[in-house]
């Protein structure tokens, strides 16, 4: 199968889902919507009891998890409970969320508003997931799913690897940025104790890639993203940028830093310096 690449220069590709009957979308940041605070705490019991506890817990997660997918339209399976509670709970200490480090290039504010930045992204590794399902909703959503286990065991170390910030996909579009493609690749930058040797995924449909030192152009906005905040979110930065010829013109990325759950839901839509 001819994979394409899923790194920051553009690249496209197909990938394969075997999920094609469930519409909607769901990431990894809806879960924070259920803190641990609103799980029930038994600290006085027996161990007993607390292993009966933390067996509830983990069931009221996924139950959560499945309401919440269901306002997507989207059914989450039994086997992702694992995922859930380890993306969810305090991992013995290791619940930080590493940011994706950069080095801010410039900055264009208009009366006291951001525009953009310009950032530049060092190498390193990436695991990503390129899906092509029949609707862009459902591959962002099975593609994240993916992910996730891998994150969570589901890899040579059968360890939990530690979350990195921003969740990004690739989204690629037409000439006149006017239709996205469902081809959609889901990323996730491995933490800085893995970027020397990252885990093997299990799942032999995620690939690990080094991307290459990247320039991008990115503008924050807020709320939901689907295909139609996307494309007015590329025609906005467009229209915003002195040059926008020097960017990739088909293929950009959306990065996630909330739940989308809140109502000031922050993302950013990032152009491609072209090499």
């Amino acid at each position: 199968m001819d994979r394409g690449g899923c790194q920051m220069n553009g690249g496209g590709g197909g990938g394969g889902g075997d999920h094609t009957d469930q519409p909607g979308m769901i990431t990894l940041e809806d879960l924070e919507s259920f803190s641990e605070d609103q799980l029930s705490d038994s600290g006085n019991g027996s161990l007993e009891e607390e292993a009966e506890t933390m067996e509830e817990d983990d069931d009221r997660l996924l139950h959560y998890w499945q309401d919440v997918a269901r306002g997507h339209q989207v059914e989450v399976s039994e086997d992702m409970a694992e995922p859930i509670q380890q993306l969810t709970s305090n991992n013995q200490g290791r619940s930080h969320r590493e940011h994706v480090p950069f080095t801010l290039l410039a900055r264009k504010e208009k009366c006291g508003e951001l525009l953009y930045e310009k950032r530049q992204y060092e190498k390193g590794h990436w695991a990503c997931i390129t899906m092509r399902e029949d609707t862009y909703e459902q591959s962002i959503c099975y593609g994240f799913m993916r992910i996730m286990r891998y994150i969570c065991q589901q890899n040579s170390l059968e360890d939990y690897l530690g979350m990195t910030l921003p969740i990004v996909t690739v989204v690629r579009t037409d000439e006149t940025h006017s239709v996205v493609s469902h081809d959609v690749t889901v990323a996730y930058f491995l933490p800085a104790e893995h970027q020397a040797q990252p885990p093997q995924p299990a799942d032999s449909e995620i690939i690990l890639e080094i991307w290459p030192t990247t320039t991008v152009y990115t503008r924050p906005f807020t709320g939901p993203t689907n295909e139609v905040t996307i494309i007015d979110q590329i025609n906005a930065l467009a229209e915003l940028l002195d040059s926008p010829g020097v960017c990739v013109n088909d293929s950009f990325i959306v990065a996630g830093y909330t739940n989308p759950a809140h109502s000031n839901r922050q993302n950013e839509i990032w152009f491609l310096e072209r090499p």
